[in-house]
């Protein structure tokens, strides 16, 4: 059975839980906001700080794969594991001890990621082009290509603002959602 607003009871009951915590979305919608403009304000400082975080990552995760791999010596993963491991703690060292050389290969890696993405979505869309909508997809294979492309273009002179430029930009878009989302729920508590 539906409520009167023709959502799901289970819905209408987390809606209304969620309503009740609304100034949290909004406070956390704030503080992004805010590192949002920071890391837009200091484009360099914030890729050598994404650089660094991920070269953290991946040593623990260096360090979590060789512990793995030596305690199923027996298996026949072993080297792949201890392989895995070892290229994933010299990356993350290599990323930690260089983070500009670090930033590098993570702007290529990610251009390069961005043509991929855009490409297969253009090869979906070109096979499903006669169904309805899918041009939306289209302009997001075009979108996400020329992105990929520019910054494959400008690599490696971009390498030290585009990571600090996309988390920027990503944390404004994530801040502003969750503003959003807060107003949204407190007009629904005050039922407007």
């Amino acid at each position: 059975m539906s409520s009167p607003s023709g959502t799901n009871p289970q819905v209408q009951k987390m809606l209304a839980s969620l309503s009740d915590r609304w100034g949290w979305f909004v406070a956390l919608g704030v503080a992004m906001v805010v590192l949002g403009m920071v890391a837009l304000g200091h484009v360099v400082a914030a890729t050598l700080v994404s650089v660094l975080f991920i070269a953290v990552l991946m040593i623990i995760g260096g360090i979590g794969q060789l512990i793995h791999a030596w305690r199923l010596k027996q298996m026949s993963g072993f080297v792949f594991w201890t392989i895995g491991g070892v290229l994933y703690l010299g990356a993350g060292v290599l990323a930690l001890v260089r983070p500009e050389t670090g930033a590098s290969l993570l702007t290529l890696l990610f251009g390069a990621t961005l043509i991929g993405s855009g490409a297969l979505r253009l090869w979906i869309w070109f096979n499903n082009r006669a169904q309805r909508g899918w041009q939306w997809l289209a302009l997001s294979g075009v979108v996400t290509l020329l992105v990929g492309l520019l910054i494959a273009f400008g690599w490696p002179g971009n390498s030290v603002w585009v990571l600090g430029l996309i988390l920027g930009v990503d944390l404004l878009i994530q801040g502003w959602t969750l503003l959003f989302i807060g107003f949204a729920l407190r007009n629904r508590q005050s039922g407007g």
